[in-house]
């Protein structure tokens, strides 16, 4: 007995010191592999850690994932041990070499973070060619936390969840890089209650990127709840036709649409279920924070600063500052305890990210189905929702990170001018005469031999007994200048010393740029040539007026700064009898003397006989 019972301790004892060395080897094996910790803003990450599959490179990963779609043998070499045969056992352990690469707690509270050494150079290659650093994004956790940026009054508000429709989140993707698409995923689930969420619908879109095949199946079936579905096109259909095919698999009373790269604030949903529970007809965005592509910081700015849609005459989407006159609307429709988280009406949205009444989703029309590929959608929902009866708001205590891009990493079908094609579309059935504005900044799209067969649209129109485009200006964007109306002359302006044109120079219009001059372009006028003398006397474009650089100089740059309504911009213009543009306030000329194809024009003392001070409108 005695001998026995020595022996069981001296084992227990034995597999106790077995255990601690074990434990002590995984502990130092993972923190000599943990070279950067969370921490602030500037954190760094240091190149990969281990993987299970420590000689596979990404080359290898993609081959062995093709193979595993196409049935056949795993065997690589040494790369997957003799008898894997099964495309579950791969995905498997690429998926934990994925989870073993992340650092808990790193970028979380949407923190920026720095790569080092190969890792950055990795980074650096891939933000371009794709627009977006996936290196840095496979070492964050799918489960990061963004910060809470939320208004006070939102953080106090109180939902009564049993009062709120359920949402299917419809999310398109296209070669999506697998980390981010999967960290959107989590985020819904993490930030949205299971109470109100019946489903979330990935859509691809005829993805090539074979890590979002087999894997991305596997993930969701092994990782994520059942609410999880992930429905695949044969090829590629567009995004407007990918999106119609979620909505149509949808089975929830709101359907919530979001692109790929986003993650969501703390309690994002319940304020769209809200204010869509009472007006259904409300068709709602949150607050879209920016991400950045490079380091992942999530910038939140002030809760009380963001901006609200408009669009632009060549057809685009932009921001700007929300205005004073809605301001005023709040103030009278909104409690004053309310009043800073008040709905806020937005001429246009971005379209990327909205939430939708599923019975108005398709009562108003969905979206058009021939539309192809990306473009114009968004503005032909915000037009059509807006003429038809409907409201477009931006809801306050709703906040979403989105990762912008500097391009788009893709192509679409065809190398075709989508965007262009769907823009003159939509103009064609929505806009009435104001279509001619488009064709000024567009001449191209004008009788565009792709537009197609728009009648349905038409019908649409008639059917829901919708108000004209001079309704929509007057009444929901009677801030947008209008180039051709109220004004003296417009579009070309060109020196008469010789062939050229006031140019904006391709120059950013969201903060203050140099005025410039460039060859002009004819027959027909492009946009970057096309200016207004409006009856105020404000030399403007579409996006920017013009004043006098503050300088003791002779010769002063004419800088154009963001405006929006000539009301509320000093500075003012004579065109003379002598044909000079005189700038009231400085007494002085534009000129054009001495100066080249992409120089900036500036103004000097006034000489009427002097040909660089002639100018001539194309209009007037």
């Amino acid at each position: 007995m005695f001998f026995r019972g020595g022996l069981s301790i001296r084992r227990n004892l034995y597999t106790r010191f077995l255990l601690l060395v074990v434990l002590g080897l995984f502990v130092l094996f993972y923190f000599k592999n943990l070279n950067g910790s969370p921490n602030s803003l500037g954190g760094s990450v240091d190149q990969a850690q281990p993987k299970p599959l420590p000689q596979i490179g990404r080359q290898d990963v993609n081959e062995l994932l093709a193979a595993a779609e196409a049935g056949a043998s795993l065997n690589k070499g040494n790369l997957m041990p003799v008898g894997t045969q099964t495309g579950d056992a791969l995905y498997e352990r690429l998926i934990l070499a994925d989870l073993a690469k992340q650092r808990p707690g790193l970028g979380n509270n949407g923190e920026g973070v720095e790569l080092t050494g190969d890792a950055k150079e990795l980074g650096e290659k891939q933000l371009a060619t794709i627009a977006l650093n996936e290196e840095l994004s496979e070492h964050l956790s799918y489960n990061r936390t963004p910060p809470d940026g939320r208004h006070p009054a939102c953080k106090r508000k109180h939902y009564d969840l049993s009062n709120l429709p359920s949402t299917s989140v419809i999310i398109i993707f296209y070669n999506e890089p697998y980390s981010v698409l999967l960290r959107t995923v989590h985020s819904v689930l993490n930030t949205a209650d299971a109470r109100l969420l019946r489903e979330i619908i990935l859509v691809d879109d005829g993805s090539t990127n074979v890590e979002l095949k087999g894997k991305l199946d596997y993930y969701v079936r092994t990782r994520l709840p059942p609410k999880v579905k992930v429905l695949r096109q044969r090829q590629r259909v567009g995004l407007i036709r990918a999106r119609l095919a979620g909505a149509r698999l949808a089975k929830a009373d709101v359907l919530v649409f979001l692109d790929a790269h986003c993650e969501c604030m703390v309690q994002w949903l319940e304020p769209l279920l809200e204010r869509i529970k009472e007006s259904p007809t409300s068709v709602l965005v949150p607050i879209i924070d920016v991400i950045e592509a490079k380091n992942f910081y999530y910038s939140t700015n002030d809760y009380n600063d963001f901006q609200i849609g408009g669009f632009t005459w060549d057809g685009h989407f932009d921001w700007h500052d929300v205005t004073k006159r809605e301001r005023a609307r709040q103030k009278h429709e909104c409690p004053e305890k309310d009043l800073e988280i008040c709905p806020t009406y937005s001429p246009t949205m971005a379209g990327g990210l909205f939430a939708i009444s599923r019975d108005y989703f398709w009562d108003i029309g969905s979206y058009d189905e021939q539309m192809d590929g990306w473009g114009g959608e968004n503005l032909e929902m915000s037009f059509r929702v807006w003429q038809c009866g409907g409201t477009l708001e931006t809801i306050p205590c709703s906040r979403i990170g989105h990762i912008f891009r500097d391009f788009h990493p893709y192509s679409f079908p065809n190398d075709r001018d989508t965007h262009g094609i769907n823009t003159v579309r939509m103009a064609i059935v929505w806009m009435d005469d104001y279509v001619e504005l488009l064709y000024l900044n567009r001449p191209d799209l004008r009788d565009h031999p792709e537009l197609g067969d728009v009648t349905h649209r038409k019908v649409l129109r008639e059917k829901l007994h919708c108000k004209s485009f001079d309704w929509y200006m007057k009444n929901v964007y009677p801030e947008k200048f209008i180039p051709t109306r109220n004004v003296r002359a417009f579009g070309r302006l060109t020196s008469q010393a010789d062939n050229l044109c006031l140019d904006t120079l391709q120059q950013n219009a969201e903060k203050p740029w140099n005025l410039g001059i460039y060859t002009c372009f004819k027959p027909e006028v492009s946009a970057s040539q096309l200016f207004s003398l409006t009856k105020r006397g404000v030399l403007r474009n579409e996006r920017s007026c013009a004043t006098v650089q503050t300088s003791k100089s002779e010769s002063k740059f004419v800088v154009m700064i963001p405006c929006v309504d000539d009301d509320d911009f000093d500075d003012t213009w004579d065109f003379t009898e002598h044909r000079q543009l005189m700038h009231k306030q400085s007494g002085m000329c534009l000129d054009s003397s001495d100066l080249s194809t992409k120089s900036y024009v500036h103004v000097a003392t006034c000489h009427p006989g002097i040909k660089t001070q002639k100018w001539e409108f194309q209009h007037q």
